[in-house]
């Protein structure tokens, strides 16, 4: 195989501020790239993920014009953990204030985890404004993906880390921990709530990929990170999202003129690969690739390559 494909070099914005999208919050964003090239957003995950410097990194700075933006609650948008008017359609809604804030008629659309149901959620409200999708670690939020993570699946491989996530929460509870956790995260009792939001974080920061990876656990450790992470997560699964079970694959067939690439790992244990296949069933029209050493996280070294594949591609208007 020829070599791994990386990220492009370290960028800084070449533009950046916050939008008021209503309801009192101030979105932040930042723009990377080339004023005028081809248009792109970048989605990121969690919900409450915020961004990272890596996250710009994936497109070719010659050949994009990428706007990144942290969702509603988190990263540098205030209010800081807000769950009010905090919802996948209040996050679509943003998404077309900042399209049009640019000033563009379509973008390429880029999401991870939560950023792949939210592109989804957003490319089949707005079909027209989607140029192309890439998509990775495909999170849907049905019923089950949530179970298989926070109840009993990911608990089966990972026991050691799950047992200090189920000791947050008394035994009488743990039958149901997402609903648990939703009464320390939105409780009163301020040490709690941090305490829960530590461990919420922690056991998703140490299951995102096939080998332990302090480069991408140690951000979840982070008190101020994990209260936003761990109450926004937590407020969208309680929530279903705002989505009617299996909506998101039921209507796939929306973005089938869409050129589209989908690249899951095969051992993710956070977004289950049956997903991301019920997905490309779904929707054959779709490239699919299935990286086959690789966990969750966008820095597994085979996802990345083939997301970077991807925008390269797309930037150059080459799509076999």
């Amino acid at each position: 195989m020829s070599h791994l494909r990386t990220y492009y070099p370290e960028i800084e914005p070449y533009a950046s501020g916050h939008l008021d999208v209503g309801n009192g919050h101030m979105v932040y964003w930042e723009r990377v790239g080339t004023p005028g090239a081809k248009p792109a957003v970048f989605l990121h995950g969690g919900p409450g993920g915020g961004l990272s410097p890596n996250q710009r990194r994936v497109f070719d700075p010659a050949r994009y014009d990428v706007l990144l933006f942290d969702q509603r609650g988190c990263g540098k948008s205030t209010p800081h953990a807000s769950l009010e008017h905090n919802t996948t359609w209040d996050l679509v809604g943003d998404i077309e204030k900042l399209r049009a804030m640019v000033g563009v008629e379509q973008w390429l659309v880029f999401g991870g985890s939560w950023g792949s149901t939210l592109a989804l959620a957003y490319a089949q409200t707005h079909p027209d404004r989607t140029s192309e999708l890439v998509l990775r670690g495909i999170f849907t939020l049905r019923r089950a993906e949530l179970l298989w993570y926070y109840q009993e699946g990911a608990s089966n491989i990972f026991p050691d880390k799950w047992e200090a996530f189920l000791a947050a929460i008394p035994e009488a509870e743990r039958h149901d921990m997402i609903a648990a956790y939703r009464r320390r995260l939105v409780g009163d009792d301020e040490a709690e709530q941090l305490a829960a939001a530590k461990a919420w974080a922690t056991w998703e920061g140490e299951t995102l990929t096939l080998l332990p990876d302090p480069s991408v656990s140690n951000a979840f450790y982070d008190g101020h990170f994990a209260l936003a992470f761990a109450r926004i997560e937590n407020h969208y699964f309680v929530h279903e999202g705002w989505m009617d079970e299996g909506q998101l694959i039921r209507n796939a067939g929306l973005l089938r003129d869409i050129p589209a690439v989908i690249v899951q790992g095969r051992y993710d244990m956070a977004t289950p690969p049956v997903t991301a296949w019920d997905l490309h069933r779904a929707w054959p029209e779709a490239e699919f690739h299935w990286v086959e050493d690789a966990g969750h996280a966008l820095s597994q070294p085979g996802i990345l390559h083939e997301l970077i594949l991807a925008t390269d591609r797309f930037a150059g208007g080459e799509f076999i």
